[in-house]
């Protein structure tokens, strides 16, 4: 008994650092591949995109220079921990929305 429930503890710890996020500029392959919706050929050619043309520096230089990865597959990808220089998608889109409605001008 004391086995079973020092076994779920453990795997209960395990769950939260599977959840942790991961920085495409510093994340080595397993780390990248820990990343629900990565597989090995993605996380292979966000490293060979890093190594070739520097470090990523927003979301819509990460979605430009790797194949595949598109709008709704990042934001799939930030959900799931992905980040870029430490800013999820939902935050840098939050960033750079522009309103939809002017506001009025006083004069």
């Amino acid at each position: 008994m004391l086995k079973k429930l020092l076994v779920a503890i453990v795997l209960f710890a395990s769950m939260g650092f599977a959840s942790a996020s991961v920085d495409v500029n510093t994340g080595d392959q397993a780390a990248l591949d820990g990343i629900k919706g990565l597989g090995p050929s993605t996380s292979k050619g966000i490293i060979a995109e890093r190594s070739r043309g520097g470090n990523f520096k927003d979301w819509p230089d990460f979605q430009a220079r790797v194949k595949g990865i598109r709008e709704k597959s990042a934001s799939k990808l930030s959900d799931a921990g992905l980040t870029v220089n430490g800013l999820a998608k939902s935050a840098t889109t939050a960033k750079t929305a522009v309103p939809t409605t002017k506001l009025p001008v006083s004069k």
